[in-house]
């Protein structure tokens, strides 16, 4: 059956159904969809806590260290852009499942890899297999709840949550437990349980709909917007290292006219009628344009802030992966707690709660950067309470946050739009573990003792201060309400 952008139907098996309704099983095939979710918010975090580990096994630069995370996001910010597309190309279901079975088996390369370079590899196939997978979620909810898509997608801030609290913990648990010999490779092994649920809850349960008529893929944007983002991310994380050799600074420099070209191509495509990458009305509506630029911002501190304090309590302070983990738990735990009071205010506040929430994050912040300022280095227990309100404030980002970007999409935008916010979103990350990674990296060298570590973790905290208050102002340009609150 051929569906129409104007009113979208779904084939699930012999039924055919109005998109609008909401369909049989859907909270089941809502818990595979998480689940696919939640590996990949577990794989782009539990790096932090095992890099040292990694690095200490098969070897690798401190650059490699950054290159753990930031390929990962990297990879999948640049496939990102046509995973979406893919979904509405082949149908959201199948293409998920593709993504999801490439996903399990990357898995299992990074988790035997001999190599820091077969497992840098790994990260970047797997990154690409998630850039499949990730963005089918979207639609998929848009497909099983129909009317009712708000209420899904509230679960998504306690997902994050969840994956906060359990990615450091469970990767600082299996490395210390080393079971079987696994140590580190434990991380990458735990996905194959956790995705064969999702794989068998998606075929069972997920609609099986019709792939948009005449679409084709515009090969030429994704490798022009793939080569722009490798050209900005690559200097940025090896430059320092490398000692900032000329042709690496005019790689840099010339990533902007080659992404410049990019956004060009894609208006005069669309202006002729021909095969674009991105569905350019999506930025006709302030809620997506004004999310862009708010996960942009609020991504890239979160992402980069995350490894520096990672790195700063092993390598700085000599932590062991259990104990850094432990350490940063008050953050996870506030990101939680912060998603269920987000959960509870949001339908009455819209995005007052975004503003709470960066409040919040932006006092813990301002403790973090008067501890690191101190005499000594400040015991876990003295971290605790300011890494709980910044966990607390970020938690409360996230129930609102995407309801309040796509609530204005139209079916037929969902694939490209939802794609191009993750891709935007996990760019930022790279583009903040780049950054803020260099910025420790520049103050901090291995060796160093605690005092110098301090001095380093404390100007990141300074950039996480200015990323978050930008953050707090351009909230003021999304919707007062979103998805969430208006279904």
């Amino acid at each position: 059956m051929t569906i129409t952008t104007d009113q979208p139907v779904i084939e699930t098996g012999t039924t055919t159904t109005d998109s609008d309704a909401p369909m049989p099983r859907r909270w089941i095939g809502l818990i595979a969809i998480l689940a696919a979710t939640l590996l990949n918010l577990l794989d782009a975090t539990i790096v932090n806590v095992a890099a040292p580990a990694i690095r200490g096994d098969i070897g690798g630069s401190v650059a490699t260290v950054q290159w753990l995370s930031a390929g990962y996001t990297l990879a999948m910010a640049i496939g990102l852009l046509t995973g979406g597309r893919l979904g509405d190309m082949f149908g959201r279901r199948r293409v998920l499942l593709i993504g999801l079975s490439g996903f399990l088996i990357t898995s299992v390369l990074c988790g035997v890899a001999g190599s820091i370079d077969m497992l840098l590899a790994g990260r970047v196939a797997q990154g690409l297999f998630a850039a499949v997978m990730v963005p089918q979620c979207f639609g998929l909810i848009r497909d099983l709840f129909g009317r009712e898509f708000g209420k899904a997608y509230a679960a998504f801030g306690p997902m994050i949550g969840i994956a906060t609290i359990a990615g450091p913990i469970v990767a600082g648990l299996l490395i210390d437990a080393d079971v079987l010999g696994t140590g580190w490779r434990s991380i990458f092994l735990m996905n194959l349980p956790l995705g064969a649920v999702a794989l068998a809850l998606a075929v069972w349960t997920l609609p099986a709909a019709a792939p948009l008529p005449g679409l084709t893929l515009d090969l030429r944007g994704a490798v022009v917007a793939g080569l722009g983002m490798g050209m900005l991310l690559y200097p940025l994380v090896e430059g320092r290292e490398a000692g900032w050799p000329w042709w690496m600074v005019a790689t840099l420099i010339a990533s902007i006219p080659v992404l410049g070209l990019f956004v060009l191509d894609q208006v005069r495509r669309a202006r002729d009628g021909r095969v674009v990458l991105i569905e350019m009305s999506v930025f006709a509506k302030r809620s997506y344009t004004s999310g862009i630029g708010f996960v942009t911002v609020f991504f890239g501190g979160v992402g980069g802030f995350s490894l520096a304090v990672g790195l700063f309590l092993q390598l700085g302070l000599g932590y062991g992966a259990l104990r850094a983990s432990l350490t940063m738990a008050p953050w996870a735990v506030g990101a939680f707690l912060g998603s269920g009071v987000s959960a509870g205010l949001a339908p009455k506040l819209g995005r007052k709660v975004l503003h709470l929430g960066l409040a919040g994050m932006l006092i813990g912040l301002v403790a973090l950067f008067a501890q690191f300022g101190g005499d000594g280095a400040p015991t876990p227990a003295a971290l605790a309470p300011a890494l709980l309100a910044y966990g607390l404030g970020m938690g409360m980002i996230f129930v609102p946050l995407f309801g309040i970007i796509v609530g204005e999409l139209q079916d037929h935008e969902i694939g490209s739009a939802s794609g191009m916010l993750e891709s935007f979103q996990q760019g930022a990350a790279a583009l903040g573990v780049a950054v803020l990674g260099t910025v420790f990296f520049s103050g901090f060298a291995l060796g160093d003792g605690p005092e110098v570590a301090l001095t380093a973790i404390r100007s990141v905290t300074g950039v996480a201060i200015a990323l978050t208050a930008v953050s707090f102002a351009v909230v003021f340009g999304l919707p007062k309400q979103g998805a969430v609150q208006a279904h």
